[in-house]
């Protein structure tokens, strides 16, 4: 008798270890805060983003002189529920981006969230890429 609840006890532990196992998908992702990317062609420039209650800013950084250029002002529709992949669109904040000369003049723009990370598409100069940010700390 010991054994056999010995042996359920075993399994009811390795059940409970194998569910928690999925960490983020057990959970809301929470995207506030500021992202950096990871995979710039250049160590010295590169795209920053702040989330910020309804809203995501991104910029470009440019380490030579400190400076940023506004890339994105726009929505951000936070996550309701868990998940483990998640995706919006962004609808453009002309009132911000209009003046800025290297501002994307997308009316929208896609942004997914994917095993810790943050990505979309940039196009500039007729070249389109995947921007991947992941969390500052």
């Amino acid at each position: 008798m010991k054994k056999i609840v010995v042996l359920i006890l075993m399994i009811c532990l390795a059940i409970g270890m194998f569910a928690c196992g999925g960490g983020d998908a057990n959970k809301v992702p929470d995207l506030t805060g500021v992202w950096v990317q990871n995979n710039s062609a250049s160590k010295d420039t590169w795209q920053e983003a702040t989330i910020q209650g309804e809203t995501i800013e991104i910029n470009w950084m440019f380490e030579g002189d400190s400076s940023k250029a506004l890339y994105w002002a726009g929505t951000y529709q936070a996550p309701t529920t868990a998940v483990a992949e998640y995706s919006w669109t962004s609808q453009n904040d002309t009132s911000k981006t209009s003046e800025a000369l290297l501002a994307s003049d997308a009316a929208t723009k896609d942004f997914k969230y994917k095993d810790g990370k943050i990505s979309y598409e940039v196009t500039a100069m007729g070249i389109t890429t995947t921007v991947e940010l992941e969390k500052k700390q």
